[in-house]
């Protein structure tokens, strides 16, 4: 069966393929292969670069613009040459550098660069190719196509926050109804948080290391005894804007991988959280959801319009955190000095971001669909005098009246009070005029705290 989107195994190439085009150049198999060729061809410009190692002479500007043309000019159907060598090879890394090889024999190649064939890959394990490969396709995934799109999702929860800051909501702890807050304010407590893990999501390096067979040099310093390999390793490492580890064993540990994955899922596990809250306020009629013409909210009940969004975003959230839980824990481990095992797995890397990206845009799609209810939450503010239970008895206390909690809660708990009710009560308290007359003033809508102007500050906010 020939694949396309109908007949693909994974939904992310297959009803979601659109929706993660971005992602396909740097995790699919071309990707992988453009990385490597890419890291290779560094690898052999930098010892160019190095006089110590006399045998590669410095490249002039058109050789160096050759080189960087094997990666930067790379065709799928280029690529397709890569995976015929290794149908010979049955070695993914050996196929790349007998490709570059290859290039080096092409009419329009520099001369030099057949002298020099044998650099190609020089001291190198493949794993010195394959970590800074995974590296940087990690690094330009998430700063290029997840980070943007987690900041966008943030930016709109902020409009929307900012633009309900002043709406009351009654607050529902364990599902009962509480102290008022406002729309905007627990829009706000979510930005806070997802600001948060975005910032430490950028503060963590992306390491590689090109340090040979055991990460000690043996090679390296059989050949070219004199020359300092880890300042070498090291220029080579923040040239591709990567930070150096000088420490592995055959592999880089991965360490990195699962601190980028643990804080994208920490993003992802406070999405889920807004979309069951979301959810719920929908579920309350606090929200209504703009309809879309054509659109099916139920195959029987012609009604409904569901909140699909939030679900699809739910949803594929729990599969990319399951997906990323899986690789933060498994690629640190290694047994001795390299096993295999993480080399399936490290094909996975982009799987989990693609099933992120779904989500984030199903979230946006709900958010963009959300109608707030005000006669709803008014409505509720209203049926709910009760909350002002809290303040009338916090005010007792401040002026010492005995057992002002227990006196509210035989006046409300399970009972049902109502404006006049709360009245009635305030007026017989021996408290200061004014007190008293600022209990009365107050009423659910109003009793907010410092609601509005903590959601009005949540644009400074930076995590």
């Amino acid at each position: 069966m020939k694949l396309n989107e109908l007949t693909a195994l994974s939904p992310i190439d297959g009803r979601y393929a659109g929706k993660v085009n971005a992602l396909r150049p740097l995790f699919s198999e071309f990707g992988l292969i453009k990385a490597r060729i890419e890291v290779e061809i560094h690898w052999l410009i930098r010892l160019a670069d190095n006089p110590g190692i006399p045998e590669v002479p410095p490249f002039d500007g058109d050789t160096i613009k050759f080189l960087d043309n094997i990666y930067r000019e790379l065709t799928p159907e280029k690529a397709q040459r890569v995976k015929d060598i290794e149908k010979t090879t049955n070695h993914d890394v050996k196929a790349i550098e007998y490709y570059i090889k290859e290039q080096f024999k092409a009419d329009n190649a520099p001369p030099a660069l057949q002298d020099i064939m044998e650099f190609v890959h020089f001291s190198c394990t493949s794993e010195d190719i394959n970590n800074l490969s995974y590296a940087l396709m990690l690094k330009r995934g998430v700063s290029e196509v997840t980070l943007p799109l987690m900041e966008k999702v943030t930016n709109q929860l902020q409009d929307l926050a900012i633009g309900f800051a002043e709406q009351p909501m009654l607050s529902r702890t364990h599902g009962q109804t509480a102290s008022p807050t406002t729309v905007g304010k627990e829009l706000a407590n979510v930005v806070a948080r997802l600001k948060r893990q975005m910032k430490q999501l950028k503060s963590i390096p992306v390491l590689g290391k090109i340090n040979g067979a055991v990460g000690n040099y043996n090679a390296h310093l059989s050949a070219y005894p004199d020359v300092d390999w880890e300042e070498n390793a090291k220029a080579l490492i923040a040239g591709l804007s990567l930070e150096w580890n000088r420490y592995t064993t055959q592999i880089e540990p991965h360490d990195f991988v699962a601190e980028l994955f643990d804080a994208i899922s920490r993003f992802n596990t406070i999405l889920i959280d807004l979309n069951r809250d979301i959810w719920g306020y929908i579920s309350l009629g606090y929200f209504k959801q703009r309809t879309v013409a054509g659109e099916i909210g139920s195959s029987t009940m012609p009604h409904k319009v569901n909140p699909i969004d939030f679900e699809n975003s739910e949803g594929n959230l729990g599969v990319a955190n399951a997906l990323m839980d899986h690789l933060s824990r498994k690629l640190p481990v290694s047994r001795w000095q390299r096993d295999l095992t993480d080399s399936t797995v490290l094909r996975n890397l982009g799987v989990g971001l693609a099933h992120s990206l779904i989500a984030y845009e199903a979230t946006l799609k709900g958010l963009s669909k959300l109608e707030l209810n005000a006669v709803r939450l008014e409505e509720d503010l209203n049926n709910s005098w009760e909350v002002m239970a809290e303040p009338i008895q916090t005010v007792m206390r401040r002026y010492n009246i005995e057992g002002a909690y227990e006196k509210l809660k035989e006046l409300t708990r399970g009972k049902a009070i109502n404006q006049e009710s709360i009245t009635t009560f305030i007026k017989t308290l021996d408290i200061p005029d004014d007190a008293k007359q600022q209990l009365l003033n107050l009423e659910p809508r109003s009793y907010l705290g410092n609601a509005v102007a903590q959601t009005k500050r949540i644009s400074q906010y930076d995590g």
